[in-house]
């Protein structure tokens, strides 16, 4: 490490590669077989509902608590104003609870009763919950969600991402124990091939001092090709599927604007929403929307891996200057065509494709991280250089070893099984059996999915291994301040009466008002802080004192 490489980001993590706090946002698909006309926000709190009663299995007591929305801030635009409630689309008010009582999912199963054993106190669904591991289980409209706990390198974000969705797993296994209600299955994909869309959002925190301009500047570009390593791939043209074929991104049709505060409507390739869960005149959190839902941990290990390295480039205002004419249009050019041999237009006239482009951003990432010193393979940040072999090996295969990428990247992948089924059943690119294989791509059941066919024999490459990913089901991480959320949910459920990405809310005897402790600086709040005060501590009102470094009040006479 160089001297004065330190990040801005809190202290302590290195700056100009590819380390920084970071995390997903994961909205499952949702389909129940049997009943094909189900309420799909039902469904979903009834996914939200069988992963507490897992957690309550699991755990004494139970390792989940109710989401704190007291800080919730998603009118706020980074170009600098806020956006009327009345002028919002209903989506974009997620600083609102959804509200549906257990009566309400009994009638549309056609049930008098429903023993919920993940209600809360009131008798309702638990539809927005912390998890031991600290993330975000909850529903949003008509998908459940899971939020990763933010974490501070790729690899650990592809290990507490993938935790998602074996909790989403154990939730569908939990349904399908249930004979009197139907099954439901979840799926990691981003549109229902009819005209709906559903997201896979990463957030990124960077410092409030780089200018919005810049990062949409240097941004636009990589999101416009980064698809070609990261795409899941997706079955048929435009947002409904009606042109006949295969493309790259799942999500590339259903953009339409290059900046913008939306993410349901009129999505941009910029989301501008600034919200930064974090101290806010020293943080702001990228939104990013634009990512499609990988299975491939290779993918996964990329999306976040180059993003975070383009975003160090962006802060030192070394970014490549490239603009891109018409950026929607190209974004969906270069997903429309798996030879990668489209050239979209520069506003300097040149044309290039989108290998060209990744090329350009990875030979400055690399100068950069060379000059900082993080990518040195024994000195450096134990990130970076890892990342930038994997970026450099994987564009090198998409440019003459498609066979090898197949291995990794997750749209070739998809793809070598779809063209297995055309050249054997001599099927066109309409026919909806090819449909149906790109819905069992995503499938999270082992048994079904196909994804989870070539993982177990060896055809998809790792990044971590399955022991790490089932820990991180309960485990939070341990270098940030979901290591503080976490162990507080899991260890003093019964005491946490709601929780957010910066709060974590005490209910215990002998306070007298309830006890807000804040967590604003994302990277305090870790083990190597916090890890003795919680071994110390079997109950939340001896924590707490020694915490705040105050004694309850004493009982009223």
């Amino acid at each position: 490490m160089t001297a004065g490489s330190e990040s801005a980001l809190g202290g302590g993590l290195p700056a100009g590669g590819a380390m920084r706090v970071m995390g997903s946002e994961t909205e499952y698909g949702i389909h129940a077989p049997a009943a094909p006309g189900a309420n799909a926000t039902m469904m979903s709190a009834r996914v939200v509902q069988a992963y507490a009663q897992v957690t309550r299995l699991r755990a004494a007591g139970g390792a989940e608590t109710r989401w704190d929305y007291t800080d919730e801030e998603p009118l706020h635009d980074a170009r600098g104003w806020t956006l009327e409630r009345g002028q919002a689309h209903p989506s974009q008010l997620t600083d609102q609870p959804p509200v549906l009582d257990a009566e309400a999912v009994a009638l549309a199963y056609g049930r008098e009763e429903l023993e919920l054993d993940g209600e809360d106190e009131s008798g309702s669904l638990l539809m927005n919950m912390v998890l031991g591991n600290g993330a975000r289980l909850y529903v949003d409209h008509a998908h459940p969600e899971y939020s990763s706990p933010e974490v501070t390198n790729p690899a650990a974000a592809v290990a507490w991402d993938a935790a998602g969705d074996l909790v989403g797993l154990a939730a569908v296994r939990r349904l399908a124990s249930d004979t009197e209600l139907p099954a439901v299955n979840l799926y990691k994909n981003n549109t229902d091939n009819k005209s709906v869309s559903y997201g896979s959002h990463e957030n990124y925190l960077m410092p409030r001092s780089v200018p919005f301009g810049d990062i949409v500047r240097g941004l636009t570009p990589f999101f416009v090709s980064r698809q070609i390593i990261c795409g899941s791939g997706r079955v048929g043209m435009g947002q409904d599927s009606s042109r006949p074929g295969y493309q790259i991104s799942q999500r590339a049709d259903f953009f339409e604007a290059e900046v913008g505060l939306e993410t349901t409507i009129r999505r941009p390739i910029i989301n501008t929403r600034d919200e930064p869960h974090a101290t806010a005149d020293k943080y702001r959190r990228l939104h990013v929307i634009i990512g499609d839902a990988n299975l491939s941990q290779v993918s996964n290990y990329l999306k976040f891996g180059t993003t975070a390295m383009v975003l160090s480039l962006i802060e030192a205002g070394l970014a490549p200057r490239i603009e891109v004419h018409e950026p929607v249009g190209a974004l969906q050019a270069i997903s429309h065509d798996t030879t990668l041999t489209t050239r979209i237009r520069l506003l300097d006239g040149r044309r290039v494709t989108a290998l060209d482009l990744q090329w350009m951003y990875h030979e400055a990432a690399a100068k950069l991280a060379q000059d900082t010193g993080v990518s040195d393979a024994v000195d450096g940040d134990g990130h970076t250089h890892a990342v930038l072999e994997r970026w450099a090996t994987t564009l090198t295969q998409l440019d003459s070893d498609r066979a090898a990428a197949a291995t990794s990247v997750e749209w070739l992948a998809k793809l070598s099984i779809l063209e297995g089924y055309r050249q054997r059943d001599g099927l066109q690119w309409d026919d909806a059996r090819l449909g149906l294989v790109d819905l069992q791509w995503a499938d999270l059941r082992p048994e079904k999915g196909l994804y989870y066919r070539l993982l177990s024999r060896n055809r998809m490459q790792r990044i971590v291994d399955d022991a790490d990913i089932a820990a991180a089901v309960t485990e939070p991480p341990s270098d940030t301040r979901a290591y503080f959320r976490g162990r507080c949910v899991s260890s003093f459920s019964k005491d946490v009466v709601g929780a957010s990405w910066d709060s974590v809310i005490f209910d215990v005897p002998g306070y007298g008002r309830l006890q807000r402790v804040p967590t604003r600086e994302p990277l305090r709040g870790t083990k190597a802080l916090t890890g003795g005060l919680f071994s110390r501590h079997r109950e939340a009102g001896p924590f707490l004192a020694e915490l705040l470094g105050s004694a309850p009040a004493p009982p009223q006479a």
